[in-house]
Order: C-alpha cells, then structure tokens, then sequence
C-alpha cells in the first residue's frame, strides 16, 4: 500500500523529533554537603536568577534563613519593586530538608494570599567552602540563582559564579542580574 504524502511527512516529523530528543535535563547531583547552622541562618544576596513572572520588576533580592521558636527552619525572601526604595515583595515558607545528612535539597511551602500553599523544591548545587555563595536550582535545571553573603561581590566573582553556572550546565546567558542594593547594605 503506498504511503500518502501527510503519512510520509508525518514519518518524517516524528522520525526527526526523535533523533532530536534528549530527553529532560536534570541538574547534577549537590558538590558538597552543607552544615546546616552555617548554611540556613542569616541573610544570603540574590546575585543572579532566572527570569521569573513573580519576580519581574525585583531588585535587591535577599533570602532569610531563621528558626520559629518551635524549631521549625523558615525561608524568608524579599526583593523590592523596580528600585531599592520600591514596594516589598515577600515569599515566606516552612522548609523541609528532603536529604538529611548532607541537607543540600529543601523543600519550601509558601503559602501565597494568605491561604493557597505552594511548594517548591530547591537544590543546593554548590557553594562555597566558607559560605559566601550558592548556586541553587531547580531539579530540572529550569530555574537557577547564584546568592551571596555580601551585598556587592566584585566583578572577578560575578565572572567566576557566572562560569561555575555554566559548568553545571546552565547557560548564563539566561540570568539576570538585577541586584541594586542601596549603598550600606
């Protein structure tokens, strides 16, 4: 039986997208394991982050790591809109760490307008030994953010971040940069 043109076509289309297809990126496995009172505590800098509709227009982006006084581990993050003197932006949620021991995969439940939970889950893909920066991401390597404990790294560390996102397998093209933090900070 002869093949019709739209089967022969339709052969074709399916035969390319699956030579094509290489099937779902998943981010590496964490470099290193994170202590958790070094890591989860204190005021980390977003530097760089996937462009998100949630975040358009934020700048000054800050993540908070702290503890209600019934031990639960909260995420606190916080940017402002369109300047550092803009409206405040916060997401807040309960964190669970989904890999004790080495605590380099949380699991945040924020919950959005007072009611609707949202869960998201973070990787912690490498950092650095001291605790200056992190890179985290998504599993799917979608969506990815380099944090830093000061406020304004040099060029030389924006440059070797930037590299190290690339080298995980992320294409740096894709971040934005869109620190501005107000002078003092």
């Amino acid at each position: 039986m002869p093949m019709t043109r739209f089967a022969a076509w339709l052969a074709l289309v399916l035969a390319l997208s699956g030579c094509a297809a290489t099937g779902p990126v998943v981010a590496p496995e964490p470099a290193k394991p994170i202590e958790i009172e070094r890591f989860y505590a204190g005021r980390w800098f977003e530097l760089a982050r996937t462009p998100l509709s949630v975040t358009d227009g934020c700048v000054a982006g800050t993540t908070d790591f702290s503890r209600r006084t019934d031990g639960t581990l909260v995420e606190r993050d916080l940017c402002r809109e369109g300047s550092p003197q803009g409206k405040e932006k916060v997401f807040e949620g309960a964190v669970t760490i989904l890999d004790p021991g080495k605590n380099t995969k949380i699991q945040v439940r924020y919950i959005v307008f007072g009611l609707l939970p949202v869960t998201k889950t973070y990787w912690m893909l490498d950092r650095d030994a001291d605790y200056h920066w992190f890179i985290t991401a998504d599993a799917q390597l979608e969506n990815v953010a380099i944090l830093t404990r000061n406020a304004r790294p040099s060029q030389g560390e924006i440059d070797a971040l930037t590299a190290r996102v690339r080298q995980l397998g992320y294409d740096p093209a894709k971040l934005e940069f869109p620190t501005l933090f107000p002078p003092g900070t």
